[in-house]
């Protein structure tokens, strides 16, 4: 319903800035197009990709295509969608975006913003290989019945590394987090070996979040912020 996902959308004050520190991490630029009128910029690791926007806005916001935008607003109304803000026009770029019941901005856009990537999944960047999208949510069972409308697919991860709800698609999974498990909006790596990546990063300068480095059952899930404040979070699938 909610179409194929295109991209976590960040707001950041210095697209370069959020660029470098992101290709410093192994991911790849994508070449992206005109319908923004605002600096942008995209950075993919082949599984998730990462616009960057040089705008004030609400940030982030998980940002899917719809085809025909227009046509199916209704669909959305008729589950009870309410948009905070719709941009439609025959002279603009088409985009609505509305909050989920944990306050999280989804956003719908009516075409690509940049090219698909070639790009392997199994070229990983220094984070590892990406999740999923991790979302605190005050209400877990509320936040999983409300993607479930959507078409995702929810399931109960109790013994995972940090104990979720998983809601899957076929293009972007989504994880519900308890709040005191995650505090904010997170994009998660399973990392293997976090130690050795640890130590990777330390080589070019990319330091973990100490307040937020804790423990997570046996093992530790270091939480690294770039720097318009973004989290990746490493996880060991095996701890």
């Amino acid at each position: 319903m909610l179409g194929r996902f295109l991209e976590y959308s960040i707001i950041t004050g210095d697209v370069q800035a959020s660029l470098d520190f992101y290709v410093k991490l192994g991911f790849s630029a994508a070449e992206v197009g005109e319908a923004w009128p605002h600096p942008y910029a995209v950075v993919t690791d082949g599984r998730i990709c990462l616009g960057l926007h040089q705008e004030p806005s609400p940030s982030p916001l998980i940002t899917f295509v719809k085809p025909d935008l227009r046509k199916h607003l209704h669909e959305f109304e008729r589950i009870g969608v309410e948009f905070e803000f719709c941009r439609l026009g025959d002279d603009v770029f088409n985009e609505v975006a509305w909050l989920d019941p944990s306050g999280h901005l989804i956003r719908l856009v009516e075409a690509r913003t940049f090219s698909p990537s070639k790009r392997p999944a199994t070229q990983t960047s220094l984070c590892g290989y990406f999740v999923e999208i991790a979302l605190p949510a005050p209400n877990i069972e509320a936040a999983k019945a409300y993607w479930e409308l959507f078409g995702f697919v929810g399931m109960d991860e109790p013994d995972a590394s940090i104990p979720h709800v998983s809601c899957t698609s076929d293009t972007i999974d989504v994880g519900l987090y308890e709040l005191k498990e995650l505090a904010h909006p997170a994009l998660i790596f399973d990392a293997e070996d976090v130690a050795a990546r640890m130590e990777q990063m330390a080589q070019l300068g990319v330091q973990p979040s100490d307040e937020l480095c804790r423990p997570r059952q046996r093992a530790p899930a270091p939480i690294f912020t770039a720097p318009e404040g973004t989290q990746l979070l490493l996880a060991s699938a095996d701890s």
